[in-house]
């Protein structure tokens, strides 16, 4: 019988340590009810193994008592929560952001081993930018990602492809600011989209007989007068800012004028020009263009084909030779078909006066793509064999340059000829000057972007985030981080909104999951159940009194 109640005793005292256990539990939940990112628990209770006995029915099982099987996990969605801080992420459904102590770099640019290269992840997303440049938590762990590759965005752009996500280059390592500037980019790529009034006369006087029919609006150009161009020599004209290496910016001015219509198409001239003060080019005996040619300035002139509706059907091009020497008058044969770039005429001014970057096929040159709406990646046919404009005869338009019908790309923004008014419908281009980074902010993607104060953004890191099958095996420590363990296996990393894991929200906290009114009621029966423990406790204690009594 002692026996017995002894072990009544040790099963209430199971109890009360189970029960101490749960409401350790609730009250970590309840002290954590405001922690970002934080995750709940629970205390599972299991029966300890029962003990057999006799009974008059056969064998019997007696408990033993009760102890903690597991602690569980809630690893449910916080409720986010709106802040004022841009650096402020919340994923929005599965994943964890990935840090790590800090790399540090040595004197030969490399970096050093800290010694502690372990991964944490977390779901608080309080970071900043410490003094460094490392993107942080705030006990100082390097928030992961991959660094973008700019140069892909670049050959993109130029291309005029359309990127399914943000590239990225290299290894997942620590999102760190390198700069905090942005450099001066020349201008590359210029696009100039218009509406040709199909309406309207030629101004330029163009004679049948003289051979320069499709481009007497260009010949009229005279970079030694101010201005270079009359208005009484084109129908349209449209300007766009552009930019030197340096970002200084310069002014691109586009002139139109049409030619003809003919069997069923209608022929406009055009001509790009900048200000001949500023047009740096040399001619090939090193002589400058300004202000010694009729030249300077005209940076390229062509044609354009449109159809009954309209639409832009053809085009051609013509750039300055590098054989071209000063001159005061238009020589056609000095204008060669011009070459291309991911399938767009080119051009260079060559603003700074670079040596060796006057003309389009030099070395140093920094040709600027003219995107009028169509490309071919062939480039230019030239039906008279002369390679420049003294083929072109007369009014026939068949001798002018054009792009293989066959493999020609026409954009979703080209040049059109409607009845409507001369219009520009959209310009772009792809330079600027020196900025300074003003904020960063990330998109749902996880796209950490820089805002500078020239206007520009750019794409800077793409954040890592990792999920794993076992979530319960993830090791809780501390500092709202959680580590790999053997059960949990190691994580699967991808971006966000990719594979298992969510999305980002910016300026956004995942606030804590735990549920104040759910932990009030489970603390209130954990105390019951402490209470009955130890009132089995008491209850023994006197049995095992009644027993001692028995001697007297």
């Amino acid at each position: 019988m002692g026996v017995g109640l002894g072990t009544a005793m040790w099963s209430g005292v199971s109890g009360l340590q189970a029960n101490s256990t749960r409401m350790t539990t609730i009250g970590n939940n309840l002290s954590n009810t405001n922690t970002i990112g934080f995750k709940g628990a629970r205390a599972d209770f299991m029966d300890l193994m029962s003990a057999s006995i006799g009974t008059a029915a056969g064998v019997g099982q007696v408990g033993r008592g009760v102890r903690v099987g597991a602690i569980v996990n809630d690893f449910s969605q916080g409720g986010l929560e709106t802040t004022s801080e841009n650096l402020d992420m919340a994923i929005s459904g599965n994943g964890f952001f990935m840090v790590k102590q800090k790399s540090q770099v040595g004197s030969n640019g490399k970096m050093l081993n800290t010694g502690n290269t372990t991964t944490y992840y977390t779901r608080a997303g309080d970071f900043s930018f410490d003094k460094s440049g490392y993107l942080t938590t705030p006990t100082g762990f390097a928030v992961q990602g991959w660094k973008v590759d700019q140069d892909k965005i670049d050959s993109a752009t130029a291309s005029g492809t359309t990127l399914s996500q943000t590239p990225v280059a290299g290894e997942i390592q620590d999102i760190v600011l390198d700069s905090y500037s942005s450099p001066a980019k020349a201008t590359t790529n210029v696009t100039v989209i218009t509406n040709l009034d199909s309406d309207s006369k030629g101004a330029a006087t163009r004679d049948p007989a003289q051979n320069d029919y499709f481009y007497a609006m260009s010949e009229s150009w005279d970079g030694t007068t101010s201005p270079a161009m009359s208005s009484d020599n084109y129908t349209y004209q449209t300007t766009l800012k552009v930019y030197d290496a340096n970002g200084s910016p310069h002014v691109l001015t586009t002139y139109y004028d049409k030619v003809m219509r003919d069997n069923g198409s209608e022929y406009w001239e055009y001509a790009v020009t900048c200000d001949p003060s500023e047009d740096g080019r040399v001619d090939a005996n090193g002589d400058a263009l300004y202000p010694n040619s009729k030249e300077a300035g005209l940076l390229m002139v062509g044609t354009m084909t449109f159809d009954s509706s309209g639409s832009m059907t053809n085009m051609s091009s013509y750039t300055l030779t590098s054989t071209y020497t000063n001159s005061t008058t238009f020589n056609a044969t000095d204008w060669g078909v011009a070459q291309t770039s991911n399938g767009y005429p080119t051009l260079t001014a060559n603003f700074k006066g670079v040596s060796n970057a006057s003309f389009t096929d030099q070395s140093n040159a920094t040709p600027i793509t003219f995107n009028l709406g169509m490309r071919n990646m062939s480039g230019f046919t030239d039906p008279t064999g002369t390679g420049n404009l003294s083929g072109v005869t007369q009014n026939d338009p068949s001798t002018l340059a054009y792009f293989d019908p066959a493999t020609l790309k026409i954009n979703s923004n080209v040049t059109t000829n409607y009845a409507t008014s001369s219009s520009t419908v959209f310009s772009s281009q792809n330079g600027y000057t020196a900025g300074l980074l003003t904020s960063v902010s990330v998109d749902a993607d996880g796209v950490l972007t820089g805002s500078f104060s020239n206007g520009q953004t750019l794409q800077l890191w793409v954040l890592a985030l990792s999920n794993f099958t076992n979530l319960q095996g993830l090791s809780r420590e501390g500092n709202n981080l959680y580590k790999a363990t053997l059960d949990s296996g190691q994580g699967t990393t991808n971006r966000a909104n990719t594979g298992s894991v969510g999305s980002i929200s910016g300026n956004t906290l995942e606030s804590s999951n735990v549920d104040m009114a759910t932990e009030m009621v489970n603390m209130i029966v954990t105390q019951r159940g402490f209470e009955a423990n130890s009132k089995t406790i008491t209850t023994v204690d006197s049995m095992l009194s009644e027993v001692i009594q028995l001697k007297r």
